[in-house]
């Protein structure tokens, strides 16, 4: 197991429960190193004082909050570590929230807690059966690396997870992004749906790292003194797509054929019945949108 990365307690109301915090995550990305290309040299960032013009120890070098370009503010470690934060040695339950609630997008690194002790495990359990049981996450507070940070407190396995979430205001907007005034048939969406249901699901275990393998082998040819392995060039990107249907069409035959079904070409399928919501917003609307659709998959079915 990898060490701990702080450890305090989670309370919430007036129980509490000591806890270790460990990574969750680990990261297999490959690292370079920066050489000068002539010769191989190793290229070193050194720490230079620009007062005394020389090289600094760790244990010499502090913080210092840039006030103006010309004043620096010196903040040491037990000034921040004596911060007034309830926050600063526990993890501090502020609510309790439905999971749905929480949009993935605010989702930072994960971390595992784990128990300290025989004294937190009666509590460690408590609260994770109440999660799982009310399907609500606990939203927290808490302080680590010289910063205030908001967490959600869930379950994984058998496991309290605490994943750290992105303040409010550190989430960009996402207003002008999507494309405005686009009109679809309901026949090119009926078909981009039954394309994701033949796509259908996956065990997303299976997918590798195909580039850190793809490094990696490179890496080990030139360490042996052989020519690093010739790779297939990626296909290029097809032409901008003009017949959208078409597009559909062609794609949800080619899922089927690689999933050995077979059907006839240009078929024409059933469309599927609307919500009523969807049926009330149609009321009054004309219905000659659907006649282009059956048009063309008329022409490719001659074709």
């Amino acid at each position: 197991m990898p060490r701990p990365v702080w450890s305090g307690a989670v309370s919430f109301g007036l129980v509490t429960i000591p806890i270790k915090v460990l990574p969750a995550t680990e990261d297999h990305s490959i690292s370079f190193r920066q050489i000068h290309t002539t010769d191989g040299g190793r290229i070193r960032y050194r720490k230079v004082c620009e007062i005394e013009d020389r090289v600094l120890d760790q244990d010499e070098i502090g913080r210092a909050y840039e006030e103006s370009r010309d004043q620096l503010v010196p903040i040491t470690d037990e000034e921040l570590d004596d911060l007034p934060l309830p926050t600063a040695k526990a993890i501090d339950v502020q609510a309790f929230v439905d999971a749905e609630r929480l949009d993935p997008i605010r989702f930072g690194r994960p971390y595992y807690l784990q128990g300290d002790g025989a004294v937190a495990a009666k509590p460690y359990t408590l609260l994770r059966q109440a999660l799982q049981r009310s399907d609500k996450v606990a939203i927290a507070k808490f302080a680590w690396h010289n910063r205030e940070r908001l967490g959600a407190l869930r379950v994984v396995g058998d496991a309290i997870v605490l994943q750290a979430l992105h303040w409010e205001d550190e989430i960009r907007s996402s207003e002008g992004l999507a494309p405005k005034g686009i009109e679809l048939s309901d026949a090119e969406v009926d078909e981009a749906m039954e394309l994701m249901e033949i796509i259908g699901g996956t065990d997303i275990s299976q997918y590798r790292d195909q580039y850190r393998e793809a490094v990696e082998s490179v890496i080990s040819a030139k360490a042996e003194g052989r020519e690093p392995p010739e790779t297939e060039a990626p296909a290029e990107p097809k032409g901008r797509v003009v017949d959208l249907m078409s597009a559909l069409q062609d794609s949800v035959r080619a899922a089927k054929e690689n999933r050995g079904e077979t059907g006839s070409e240009g078929e024409v399928r059933e469309m599927r019945p609307k919500k009523k919501t969807e049926a009330k917003k149609q009321t009054g609307k004309k219905t000659a949108k659907k006649a282009p659709a059956k048009k063309t998959a008329r022409k490719r079915s001659a074709s």
